[in-house]
């Protein structure tokens, strides 16, 4: 079986001014720390809501330091069952992101018809 897991990352950024500039820099700092060897992560904004419901900035900041809510999406195959995709993922992540606080938001099936897709050739020439 193969499986999608989607891990939340809280990266600390620090002298920020705004919420934008500090996702930029997360984002940045999160795929110097994965490269080379994790290149296949997707990294994207997370997106934080408060108690009451409310959509919330993906960034906190305060005293120009900011912590960046990122969502860090994996594939991952051959696994037995969904636990075993989330210890995988959590492992290959937190190895290269340390000091980071992760959290597996969700683990999900990967068609065998979106794995074919995706393996062949770059169909953009």
């Amino acid at each position: 079986m193969d499986c999608r897991v989607v891990v939340e990352a809280a990266v600390p950024v620090y002298d920020v001014e705004t919420a934008d500039e500090a996702v930029r820099i997360a984002i940045s700092k999160t795929g110097e720390m994965l490269n080379p060897d994790l290149n296949y992560v997707e990294i994207d904004m997370g997106s934080r809501t408060s108690p009451t419901g409310e959509e919330l900035q993906p960034a906190f900041i305060v005293a120009d330091e900011a912590l960046v809510a990122l969502e860090l999406r994996m594939d991952v195959f051959n696994v037995d069952r969904h636990e075993h995709a989330r210890r995988i993922a959590r492992k290959e992540i937190g190895q290269r992101l340390r000091k980071v606080p992760l959290k597996v938001l969700s683990v999900e099936e990967i068609d065998e018809e979106e794995t074919e897709g995706s393996s062949g050739t770059d169909e953009d020439d």
